[in-house]
């Protein structure tokens, strides 16, 4: 008796166990795709009016910047400062060796005594009637020439020097005592340090550079302080392109917001220009073979069991979303999730989002 109740229930737990097994593989059945066809989600396309930034990197450095030269060439003498030292306005920088401009101070002198000579002797002559006009008015001349040439040696030697133009730090020495320099030629720059008189200056191309304008807002992040955005406008542009970069400069007045700035700061700059346009949003993982900016997006075909494959061209990104500037006409919705192993040969299942 013992023996068939225990067999009785041994069979209704086999008979359970079959019937949830069924059962099991029935509801499965039920949530699994067909082989050979792939499961999709689709993202609706979305429209915003936004104006595309310009991004570009630059430096910290002062509006008031100098680069001073001497305005003739010789053989440097002493340079009194170095990098990074503060300077006041007037201070001396640098001189050049005098030996030459020191002679030909001498010389254009010696020209002007002689000169002199020459006119008191003819004007004698010609109060004598020994010498002519014209040899009067030539010693006239040849005595106003030697003192014009003794004016412009001593103003050439006042000139072999420099001076600061302005109160700051010195950011970059070019040369070296003992070294010749060519008239003109920089040897110190200067960056003023008055506060709140910082810039950034970034370069951009011609396309960029005509979508700006003057007082355009700008959001800048520095390396020296990670995590903090400091705001700017813009304060300069460029009306010729740099001949090597072929860039535009762009000057961005920036707003210290009490922290401490110094030249030389790297600073990347996200520029907001005024003009706006509409754009079509969809996610970033609808773009297939992204290559800057261009790209492709899969969208459900008439049939909607299979996808189409259409270009479109990326405007920037936003987050977990793509700006685009030229959304294929008349697609409500692209396929996001399975996207990446779709072709147009695919067989598609769309899934919802559940």
């Amino acid at each position: 008796m013992k023996i068939t109740q225990v067999l009785t229930s041994l069979l209704l737990a086999v008979l359970l166990w079959a019937c949830g097994s069924k059962a099991a593989e029935k509801t499965a059945a039920t949530h699994t795709t067909p082989e050979g066809i792939i499961p999709v989600k689709l993202a609706p396309v979305g429209t915003v009016v936004r104006a595309e930034p310009v991004v570009a990197s630059g430096l910290v450095s002062s509006s008031e910047e100098a680069r001073l030269s001497f305005k003739v060439g010789g053989i440097i003498n002493r340079m009194f400062v170095e990098e990074g030292q503060t300077v006041q306005k007037g201070q001396l920088l640098a001189t050049l060796d005098l030996t030459e401009i020191n002679a030909q101070v001498s010389q254009a002198q010696l020209a002007t005594e002689k000169a002199e000579r020459d006119f008191s002797r003819v004007k004698s002559l010609y109060a004598d009637t020994a010498a002519t006009l014209e040899q009067l008015q030539n010693a006239t001349t040849g005595q106003n020439v030697a003192k014009q040439n003794l004016t412009i040696a001593q103003f050439n030697r006042n000139f072999a020097q420099i001076r600061s133009s302005v109160d700051g730090t010195v950011t970059r020495k070019a040369t070296n005592a003992g070294e010749y320099v060519a008239p003109g030629a920089s040897v110190y720059f200067i960056s003023g340090n008055r506060p709140g008189d910082w810039v950034v200056r970034v370069g951009v191309s011609d396309k960029d550079w005509a979508r700006l304008r003057l007082g355009n807002r700008a959001n800048i992040a520095l390396d020296a302080y990670p995590g903090k955005t400091f705001t700017g406008t813009v304060s300069k542009l460029a009306q010729a392109a740099d001949p090597v970069s072929k860039l535009y400069e762009v000057e961005i007045k920036i707003s210290s917001s009490g922290v401490k700035l110094a030249p030389g700061l790297f600073a990347k700059a996200t520029l907001v220009p005024a003009q706006s346009r509409s754009y079509a949003v969809v996610p970033v993982e609808s773009i297939v073979e992204g290559n800057g900016k261009e790209g492709f997006v899969y969208v459900l075909a008439q049939d909607r069991k299979r996808v189409q494959k259409l270009p479109v061209q990326i405007g920037f990104l936003d987050g977990d979303k793509v700006l685009l500037t030229n959304a294929p006409s008349g697609v409500r919705e692209v396929v996001t999730a399975g996207s990446a192993f779709l072709t147009e040969e695919s067989e598609i299942i769309v899934k919802s989002e559940k």
